[in-house]
């Protein structure tokens, strides 16, 4: 399995967790993941791998269709009400086209056939950890901004609302009773706060958090 590549650097911590009650293919899936750097976890169902409680951590799920129980596509298609968010490599040894559509409408980063090749499945192993990394690493960056927005004053939001929604400095000075002076100091205060290093930064802000209406009658 020399041959096999991956970039384990980048898949730092991450587990492959293999779902299937096939004994076969999940030891070999659980001998073929650690030859390339990957951390692994088998189960026979759904349910243990729920049971185990690591869902949580950097990763991807390897998960057969035919399962005891809840099966894949049931599973794939209800894991938010697990609290389940990564990213899932589908197989099975009694796929067809139509299976392999719903199974990519509803996410799967790829549906692989049985037998398939040790490559095959390491190439989609490594897209699915990838995209759980950009999607962590989008999540953060969120939460991240979220602290930063709820860090501004009341009256500090309110400006920021009525600028990045294209208000000039006057406008809010009108809307607010502020001088203009002041508005220019509460939005300059708002973008280091947020961290922004120009204007269209703060915009792009903004449309992130989706902000609402600010509360009415604010102080600094």
């Amino acid at each position: 399995m020399t041959s096999l590549a991956v970039d384990t650097a980048a898949n730092d911590r991450a587990i492959v967790h293999v779902i299937d009650d096939d004994e076969s293919p999940r030891e070999a899936l659980g001998l073929l993941f650690p030859s390339v750097g990957l951390d692994v976890r088998t189960y026979p169902s759904v349910q243990q791998f729920l049971d185990a409680g690591l869902h949580g951590g950097p990763g991807c799920i390897v998960l057969d269709v035919r399962l005891p129980g809840m099966n894949g596509l049931e599973f794939q298609s209800r894991r938010d009400r697990f609290g389940v968010h990564l990213p899932i490599v589908l197989m099975t040894g009694h796929g067809d086209v139509p299976m392999s559509v719903r199974a990519m409408k509803a996410g799967a980063v790829d549906f692989l056939p049985k037998p398939f090749r040790e490559q095959d499945m390491i190439d989609a192993v490594t897209a699915a950890i990838e995209r759980d990394r950009e999607r962590r690493t989008a999540e953060n960056k969120l939460a991240e901004l979220r602290d930063r927005y709820a860090a501004l004053s009341p009256r500090e939001k309110h400006v920021m609302k009525l600028v990045t929604d294209g208000k000039m400095n006057k406008q809010v000075a009108f809307e607010l009773g502020l001088s203009e002076i002041t508005v220019k100091t509460y939005r300059g205060a708002v973008m280091q706060k947020m961290d922004a290093r120009t204007f269209a930064d703060l915009v792009r802000m903004a449309g992130t958090l989706r902000l609402g209406n600010p509360s009415q009658g604010c102080r600094a």
